[in-house]
């Protein structure tokens, strides 16, 4: 039997899982760590608690499985992305807490770097907008408020990296000091053409070269990890974004090509191959995974309150004990009564890209109940995605395409066929579940079974994809509309113009 070894490194969990050579999954472990919420807009991680909980489940899944280090073929590692670390290349030790890709803490330098008028140049190395979400802006926030830090960094004596880059440099016992070419895409300061780090826009942000990471494809061998952790010496020969890793993982490996991942935020992908494709509808620009040095490009939307809205009405509200149980409340009555939920708790992404809004519930009445307030809740995520598809066909169709045709859905929301009936009744277009959801952490798997030998290519990685369900559109398309026109009705009050 082949079998892969999937870390896959959340916001609020780590996993390991093993897979066998056929994608599909033998046995999975996985841990949560504390959220560290040191201000309002402020969202950090110890990035012990990443290296530790990622390291357990691994021990974990093996045992599980039964199986010794000896019996992986390959491992592939995905991860957070923007999620930002800086640590001692001595000690290994980190110098602040990580600071998450959710963190706004760094809008005053976007806006000033928007004002001073780099947003053009930004986007046509990078493919991004200049948003606080992205690493580049969270590491010179560390440069410049962590004392010391700035002069150790100039001195050549810390590393930055993404969680990718932080794992490896852990797994390798500080050997290796590596990112993929999709993970250093997020960053601010990665020209995605060259596919080096540009040294305009590192002197733009005042981060010193000696902080950064050697980038490389995303299949490719990255570093052998010391026998100790797992009982062999096992190489890493996959590492991807998690989005980028998703995208691989549901075998969208042509251009217009789409899949919306469900996780923590909602993120969708459309493949376009090698053709760089700036959006004039809000979107972003992202190096899709790659297995060698030809580029791979994919249009982006990100909402930043996905499945966390489940999460904060069990934690916020206290509406359910446990998020499994949203579907039911939710489904015990017929709509959400004329109630519409805005999650815009840490702003909104794509295609607003609104910092300053807020959340915000409207069409309440007397009769209003939780249900109804569950129910827009779970209408929140399908809403705030068909914004997102309908800004990628537009300008796919711009570029001379056609609008996606059938959306693949992974995450962990996707099992909730309440939201993926409502995704596909408001896309108008089929909405494909896969038999494996757990394609992240599979795209990483064959990421790393690529560069292992154990495929051939993509065309057998596509082979191999099993649809488990499709989501046919059932809603008249005119109450669609309307309902994407309460929807931005309710956005623009959140924004307040």
């Amino acid at each position: 039997m082949t079998y892969l070894l999937a870390l896959d490194q959340g916001t609020s969990s780590s996993r390991t899982i093993v897979f066998d050579g056929a994608g599909r999954v033998v046995t999975m472990a996985q841990r949560e760590f504390a959220q560290i919420y040191p201000k309002p807009g402020w969202v950090e991680h110890n990035p012990l608690d990443l290296w530790q909980t990622q390291l357990e489940t691994a021990r974990e899944a093996l045992q599980q499985a039964k199986l010794r280090a000896e019996q992986i073929q390959a491992v592939g590692i995905t991860n957070q992305r923007e999620t930002t670390l800086v640590w001692n290349r001595k000690t290994g030790e980190p110098v602040y807490n990580a600071i998450v890709w959710q963190d706004r803490r760094a809008e005053d330098t976007c806006a000033a770097l928007r004002e001073q008028g780099h947003e053009d140049t930004v986007r046509q190395k990078t493919g991004l907008r200049i948003d606080a979400y992205f690493s580049g802006t969270k590491l010179k926030w560390i440069l410049d408020n962590v004392p010391g830090v700035r002069a150790q960094a100039e001195r050549g004596e810390l590393a930055f990296g993404t969680v990718d880059t932080w794992l490896i440099w852990q797994l390798t016992g500080g050997q290796r000091h590596v990112t993929d070419f999709s993970n250093a895409s997020r960053t601010l300061l990665f020209n995605v053409h060259s596919r080096q780090w540009d040294e305009e826009l590192m002197a733009l942000l005042d981060i010193p070269r000696s902080l950064m990471p050697e980038a490389l494809p995303s299949s490719a061998p990255f570093g052998r990890m010391r026998a100790e952790w797992l009982g062999a010496p096992l190489e890493v020969g996959g590492v991807a974004g998690d989005q980028q890793s998703a995208l691989f993982g549901q075998a969208c490996f042509q251009a217009g090509m789409a899949k919306n991942t469900y996780g923590t935020g909602c993120f969708m992908l459309m493949h376009t191959g090698e053709r760089f494709q700036t959006s004039e509808n809000g979107l972003i620009t992202t190096a899709a995974a790659q297995r060698d040095g030809t580029p791979q490009y994919a249009l982006e939307g990100s909402v930043f309150i996905g499945g966390a809205v489940v999460q904060w009405l069990r934690d916020g509200l206290r509406a359910i004990e446990a998020s499994s149980e949203v579907q039911a409340l939710a489904e015990s009555v017929p709509d959400a009564g004329g109630v519409v939920l805005v999650p815009a708790f840490t702003g909104l992404g794509a295609p607003y890209w609104q910092p300053d809004a807020r959340g915000s519930i409207t069409g309440i009445t007397r009769g209003t109940t939780m249900a109804h307030i569950a129910r827009a809740a779970l209408e929140s995520i399908a809403f705030q995605s068909a914004a997102l598809l309908e800004a990628m066909s537009r300008d796919a169709v711009a570029a001379g395409g056609v609008p996606v045709r059938e959306l693949r859905v992974d995450g962990g929301a996707c099992v909730n066929n309440l939201l993926m009936q409502f995704q596909a009744d408001l896309l108008g277009i089929p909405v494909v579940r896969p038999e494996v959801i757990e394609t992240t952490a599979l795209g990483a798997a064959y990421l790393a079974g690529l560069q292992a030998g154990v495929y051939s290519g993509t065309d057998e990685l596509s082979a191999q994809w099993r649809a488990e369900r499709t989501f046919q559109p059932a809603m008249p398309r005119e109450q669609a509309q309307e309902k994407m026109a309460q929807w931005e009705r309710a956005v623009r009050q959140s924004t307040r113009q």
